[in-house]
């Protein structure tokens, strides 16, 4: 087995790029080294490529732009300083293989560089040319969904090409969870939790806590069951602390939340190419969780936390393989080493 290292792009927009990346690393035999904005010691930290305003959703605003890309904003030095940064690494330590986890301007630099790559497709409607490009140019495709999340406008020869594996998660944290206590987790990628609407679900539930984690705005009358907690260093401890998980349908979130084999109330948030509304009409047809449009009314609330509670466990325990993470480790390996065996024949 070659011992030339396997990099790993990670997107920096929400955490469950960074999450799955580590959950698969901590698996692997050979080296994984991450490339990304605000990576540590050891691994590639990549200026920051994002827009002067700060807002990023994966797509710019250029009057011209190949059908192959994306975001590809003209000068911008964090772009060009980015592009070099992944290029010199990729002469330096030759990597067997890049999984790009995500990004089809990444994919389309290692494929340049003569890099094979692993593309992470995420859930939604990717069939614009600039994914359907990065695809046709990855040497095979992992999605970390079940194939019911899929959408029907995928092409067969991209389905054929993927290898679907859910839960590729951390080992979620074994804990006493608390029998009345909700848990409302807002994620980093999307918009902040409206504080007031939360506070009114609250109210309508004396008889539970809630817990809230991650952005949210404060709540104008916040009653005295609902605790804002703003960020914290280890979400999965408060997942496993919960009785009930309220949150979005982010990939992390989902795959957090289904192995610690805890009631969901989900809340798919618009994201680019629809990936949260593709995974909540997922687990909606597994029956693995309460899925609803928006945040519900006050009123709402009761009837909902009974039907989450009363909802049958084996639906989302399906969504959870412990040894996700360990499978698609020896894959990369496995497809890293025979890559690497192709190439030397045909040079």
């Amino acid at each position: 087995m070659s011992r030339r290292p396997i990099g790993y792009y990670v997107h920096h927009h929400g955490a469950g790029h960074l999450h799955r990346a580590e959950a698969i690393r901590a698996k692997a035999s050979r080296p994984i080294v991450l490339l990304g904005t605000g990576m540590k010691d050891g691994d590639i930290d990549l200026p920051d490529d994002r827009p002067p305003s700060g807002r990023f959703d994966g797509i710019d605003q250029a009057v011209s732009r190949p059908d192959a890309l994306h975001y590809a904003p003209l000068f911008h030095e964090g772009v060009r300083l980015r592009a070099a940064k992944i290029t010199n690494w990729i002469a330096e330590a030759e990597p067997s293989l890049l999984v790009v986890d995500v990004s089809v301007e990444v994919a389309m630099i290692a494929r340049l560089a003569s890099v094979p790559t692993v593309y992470v497709r995420l859930g939604g409607e990717r069939s614009d040319p600039a994914h359907l490009d990065a695809f046709r140019g990855a040497s095979a495709i992992l999605a970390p969904f079940h194939p019911a999340f899929e959408v029907p406008t995928i092409p067969d020869w991209v389905r054929e090409k993927t290898l679907y594996v859910p839960g590729v998660t951390a080992p979620p944290v074994r804990a006493q969870a608390h029998a009345n206590r909700i848990l409302v987790v807002m994620g980093q990628g999307g918009e902040p939790g409206d504080g007031d609407l939360i506070a009114d679900a609250a109210r309508a539930c004396p008889q539970w806590r809630w817990r809230v984690i991650g952005p949210a705005t404060p709540a104008r009358d916040c009653p005295a069951n609902l605790e804002m907690c703003g960020w914290v260093s280890r979400p999965e401890v408060e997942i496993a602390h919960a009785a009930i998980v309220v949150g979005s349908a982010g990939d992390g979130l989902v795959g957090a939340v289904m192995a610690a084999d805890k009631p969901f109330i989900c809340i798919p948030q618009e994201r680019p190419f629809g990936e949260q509304e593709a995974s909540g009409r997922g687990l909606k047809a597994l029956g693995a969780a309460i899925v609803v449009p928006e945040w519900p009314a006050g009123l709402c609330w009761p009837r909902l936390l009974e039907d989450a509670v009363a909802r049958p466990a084996a639906p989302r325990r399906g969504l959870y393989d412990p040894h996700a993470a360990s499978k698609v480790a020896e894959w990369l390996e496995r497809h890293a080493d025979l890559l690497l065996e192709r190439g030397e024949l045909q040079a």
